[in-house]
Protein backbone atom coordinates (compact mmCIF):
# COMPACT_ATOMS: atom_id res chain seq x y z
CA UNK A 1 0.00 0.00 0.00
CA UNK A 2 1.23 3.49 -0.74
CA UNK A 3 1.98 5.99 1.99
CA UNK A 4 -0.50 8.81 2.64
CA UNK A 5 0.71 12.11 4.09
CA UNK A 6 -1.72 12.95 6.90
CA UNK A 7 0.17 15.99 8.22
CA UNK A 8 -2.35 18.48 6.78
CA UNK A 9 -5.48 16.40 7.47
CA UNK A 10 -8.50 18.12 8.95
CA UNK A 11 -10.10 15.87 11.55
CA UNK A 12 -13.71 15.80 12.72
CA UNK A 13 -15.33 13.76 15.44
CA UNK A 14 -17.66 11.15 14.03
CA UNK A 15 -21.36 11.77 14.67
CA UNK A 16 -21.50 8.18 15.96
CA UNK A 17 -18.97 8.84 18.72
CA UNK A 18 -19.94 8.78 22.35
CA UNK A 19 -20.86 12.32 23.48
CA UNK A 20 -19.12 12.01 26.88
CA UNK A 21 -15.66 11.78 25.31
CA UNK A 22 -15.13 8.13 26.20
CA UNK A 23 -15.35 6.56 22.76
CA UNK A 24 -14.45 9.20 20.20
CA UNK A 25 -13.48 8.37 16.66
CA UNK A 26 -12.17 11.07 14.36
CA UNK A 27 -12.20 10.88 10.58
CA UNK A 28 -10.76 13.02 7.81
CA UNK A 29 -12.65 13.82 4.61
CA UNK A 30 -9.57 15.25 2.87
CA UNK A 31 -8.55 12.16 0.89
CA UNK A 32 -10.65 11.09 -2.10
CA UNK A 33 -10.97 7.33 -2.13
CA UNK A 34 -9.67 6.85 1.44
CA UNK A 35 -10.92 7.55 4.96
CA UNK A 36 -8.29 7.95 7.70
CA UNK A 37 -9.65 7.11 11.16
CA UNK A 38 -8.07 7.69 14.56
CA UNK A 39 -8.89 7.64 18.26
CA UNK A 40 -9.36 11.23 19.43
CA UNK A 41 -7.85 10.39 22.81
CA UNK A 42 -4.63 9.37 21.02
CA UNK A 43 -4.49 11.98 18.26
CA UNK A 44 -0.74 11.45 17.78
CA UNK A 45 -1.12 7.69 17.77
CA UNK A 46 -1.79 5.29 14.92
CA UNK A 47 -4.23 6.02 12.11
CA UNK A 48 -6.17 3.38 10.24
CA UNK A 49 -6.84 4.14 6.58
CA UNK A 50 -9.82 2.47 4.92
CA UNK A 51 -10.95 2.48 1.31
CA UNK A 52 -13.90 4.90 1.10
CA UNK A 53 -16.22 2.19 -0.25
CA UNK A 54 -15.52 -0.06 2.76
CA UNK A 55 -15.98 2.82 5.19
CA UNK A 56 -19.37 3.71 3.65
CA UNK A 57 -20.49 0.09 3.98
CA UNK A 58 -19.36 0.00 7.61
CA UNK A 59 -21.18 3.24 8.48
CA UNK A 60 -24.34 1.99 6.76
CA UNK A 61 -24.18 -1.28 8.73
CA UNK A 62 -23.82 0.69 11.98
CA UNK A 63 -26.71 2.96 11.03
CA UNK A 64 -29.14 0.07 10.47
CA UNK A 65 -27.92 -1.99 13.42
CA UNK A 66 -26.47 -4.93 11.46
CA UNK A 67 -23.38 -5.29 13.61
CA UNK A 68 -25.15 -6.54 16.72
CA UNK A 69 -23.42 -4.17 19.11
Amino acid sequence: MRSIDLSAATWRTSSYSNSDGGQCVEVSDDFPGFVPVRDSKASHGPVLVFPAVGWVRFVCAVRVGRLGV
